[in-house]
């Protein structure tokens, strides 16, 4: 029997059952554009086209630039078919996480001399197909509302002009399903699971149903907890201290988290580098109990070989490496591993993150991999607002958090507004000489116009100079000096009214303007407690600061202030969280110098909301005066405050509702109390009539928070319960929020 031959160009003969093979490995090349097989001829191929350019057509969601960045084809490559259809496929990916599903992608080729040709695509992209409803089943001991809010997918609705995150979008579900996982662990349902998340297309309205299906386990409590060593010289008492897993409380898995980074921290602290803290868990499902013990153990002795950085295409790798207390040779210590990380995230450089671990090049070796991707840290604002105590108000502001990817800080801003103009520059080098210390400075100039709050110009213009160390992770230690100039003046010095429709300015005030300009040089420091959760909008923890200036090293101002301010969260539930504040001030002037007016106390609505700025404490009553506040040395008082969602308003909006109480007061004029000159006589307009009370004044009343995108706002509205008989009030207020 003949069989029949194949020949190639090369004239080599091969049997006809190994042409297919050889042939389909001929064609996938991606230099082969197409190809034959004949018997008996040769092999007819044609190179693939060269790729000149890639347009994109009528997208407008995604950009062209984002299209390319997922594309293998690129210009100068091969044309190939199948590398085509993957780049369509993840054109459409990046579509559906648009919440457009029903894109349609197509392309064509543009021939070109030199067998080269440009690929043009064309995007219909469809209109956008969100999330008609979010339902849960299995669900016993959460509503589906709470459940929702634990989500960054979102149902559409009637504000999803506003939402980013209503769309079908398999990638966020997944990050989803981990929320709802930590929700539970935290609240006391440790075998929670996620069965499902299916969703289905409802045609006619143009929209997903997502069902989320899960197993919420059963509850548990905290046991007794009891730390457990198995190192000779590490006594278990030593550690019970860092225990968080309290008995008879709600089992929470970031409890236990935190009580064994906190003791592996102590233990490499105190010269156990390689020790481990295993959490073992003993249930009593009958009695739904947890109880945790802590056991310490010698782990295995394994070096960091390596610390690869990947990823950084601007910020410098120093930067990250120094959020690391520990470095390449240094024994391995994952509750470190893990602090770094966190401080990484808590930096804003970067949009993702992820450490993790590979073999070093012997067997007590491990090289952490450290993959980050870089973000935009620049903000240029150009915003306006008014404010119920500086009027409408302009402000233009550039800010850079990451400045040349060295990590510094620089904020520059100008203001102008009805009542205040000014202008602003801060540096702050987080590292200082190589050390966690942040130190910087400021310059500043700023001029308030008189008003019915305070019936003079100010105009300030100084710097200062700051440092501050950390003592512990959650302790820190400020330094600051700073020197300004300040010139107090108003409509007219004289001692008659007749720049004051209600009366002329105090004599308090008259003489400070009489003195002209002077110089304030002071120093001071800054002790911070802070282990809140999230600085800009905190759910738990507690802030304490304590403050004291000393004026005096030169200048013309001589006193010492101190204040504290101390803030207490603690989440009520998921959506409600109760802040207790705290707040109190003393200061007191040396040398034969009364204390200015504009250096004591004056915190109106900051102190007691319902009040006018410099609205209590001692003012000036004599004869043609309003009532000038004059500020004291003295104040203190205290808030409750509840904070909550608002009810139908998606997390974009950015939105929440509080109710609160305020008490407080100021006291204790240090000041002057007649002028040097004139007729001491005259109580009408030269001396005056001091009212100096010590009654508390106290409010109640409810607030707007809005993060807003010119930065986070506050409306409050306050009705007061008890004042002085010569207090200013004001119920409505405006104004920013400022963050720790």
């Amino acid at each position: 029997m003949a069989t029949a031959m194949y020949k190639l160009k090369l004239g080599v003969a091969l049997a006809a059952v190994a042409v297919p093979s050889l042939f389909g490995a001929f064609v996938a090349s991606p230099l082969v554009g197409t190809a034959e097989a004949a018997p008996r001829k040769h092999v007819a191929s044609r190179s693939a086209p060269i790729v000149n350019r890639i347009v994109f057509e009528k997208n407008k969601k995604v950009t062209a630039d984002q299209l390319s960045s997922i594309m293998e084809t690129k210009p100068g490559s091969p044309v190939n078919q199948a590398t085509l259809n993957a780049d369509i496929d993840r054109m459409r990916e990046a579509y559906n996480r648009t919440g457009r599903s029903t894109v349609q992608i197509t392309y064509r080729e543009v021939p070109l001399p030199n067998n080269r040709v440009d690929l043009v695509f064309t995007v219909a992209e469809g209109s956008k197909v969100g999330i008609e409803s979010i339902n849960f089943v299995g669900n016993n001991n959460f509503s589906a509302w709470r459940l929702k809010r634990q989500m960054a997918t979102v149902e559409s609705g009637y504000l999803g002009w506003l939402r980013t995150t209503d769309t079908y979008d398999p990638d966020r579900l997944a990050g989803d399903e981990e929320r709802l996982r930590q929700f539970y662990v935290n609240h006391g349902y440790p075998d929670f699971r996620v069965v499902s998340i299916v969703p289905s297309l409802n045609e006619k309205q143009d929209a997903y149903v997502l069902t989320v299906t899960v197993d919420e386990g059963q509850y548990y409590k905290f046991g007794p907890s009891q730390v457990e060593s198995s190192i000779s010289d590490v006594n278990p008492a030593d550690l019970e201290g860092d225990v968080q897993s309290w008995n008879n409380w709600t089992y929470r898995g970031e409890d236990v988290d935190k009580t064994v980074e906190d003791m592996t921290v102590k233990l490499a602290a105190s010269g156990h580098p390689f020790a481990q803290v295993r959490p073992r868990a003993v249930r009593d499902a009958g009695g739904n109990v947890i109880s945790v013990n802590y056991v310490v153990e010698e782990g295995a002795k394994v070096y960091i070989e390596r610390i690869n950085i990947r990823g950084n295409t601007r910020t410098r790798d120093y930067v990250i490496r120094r959020e690391f207390d520990i470095g390449e040779g240094d024994p391995y210590n994952k509750a470190l591993i893990e602090r770094a990380t966190r401080r990484l995230r808590n930096l804003g450089y970067f949009k993702n993150i992820r450490v993790t671990n590979e073999p070093g090049s012997e067997p007590d070796r491990v090289i952490v991999n450290v993959d980050v991707e870089d973000q935009s840290t620049g903000e240029f604002s150009l915003g306006g607002g008014y404010s119920t105590s500086d009027g409408f108000l302009g402000e233009v502001s550039l800010t850079e958090r990451n400045f040349l990817g060295r990590g510094q800080y620089v904020k520059a801003s100008v203001q102008y507004g009805q009542r205040t103009q000014g202008y602003s520059l801060s540096f702050t080098e987080p590292y200082f000489l190589g050390q966690r210390i942040a130190a910087g400075f400021d310059i500043f100039s700023k001029t308030t116009d008189d008003s019915d709050y305070s019936y003079y110009k100010d105009q300030t213009t100084g710097g200062t100079l700051r440092a501050a160390f950390p003592i512990t992770e959650n302790f820190t230690v400020g330094v600051n000096y700073t020197i300004y100039s300040e010139k107090v003046t108003i409509p007219d010095t004289r001692y008659t009214n007749d720049k004051f429709d209600d009366g002329e300015a105090s004599v308090a005030i008259k003489e400070l303007a009489r003195e002209g300009r002077r110089l304030v040089s002071m120093a001071g420091y800054t002790l911070t407690y802070n282990t809140l959760d999230d600085l800009k909008q905190p759910s738990s923890g507690i802030y304490v600061q304590f403050k004291q200036d000393v004026a005096g090293l030169g200048g013309d101002a001589k006193f010492i202030k101190q204040s504290i301010d101390g803030r207490y969260y603690y989440s009520l539930t998921d959506d409600l969280t109760l802040m207790v504040r705290g707040q109190g001030g003393y200061m007191h002037g040396f040398g034969k110098d009364k204390l200015a007016i504009v250096d004591q106390y004056s915190p109106g609505p900051d102190l007691v909301r319902g009040f006018a700025p410099g609205g209590i404490g001692p003012r000036d009553i004599a004869g043609g005066s309003k009532g000038n506040g004059l500020g004291g040395t003295t104040y203190f008082g205290g808030t409750v405050e509840l904070q909550f969602p608002i009810f139908g308003l998606p997390r974009e909006v950015g939105l929440r509702g509080a109710v609160f109480a305020d008490a407080g007061t100021v006291f204790g004029y240090g000041g002057k109390k007649y002028a040097k000159y004139g007729n001491p006589d005259d109580p009408t307009q030269v001396t005056f009539n001091l009212v100096d009370e010590h009654k508390i004044r106290s409010s109640v009343g409810a607030s707007l928070l809005w993060a807003s995108p010119l930065g986070p706002l506050r409306f409050d509205y306050a009705y007061v319960l008890t004042k002085a008989k010569h207090d200013d009030t004001q119920a409505f207020r405006f104004g920013t929020i400022v963050n720790y």
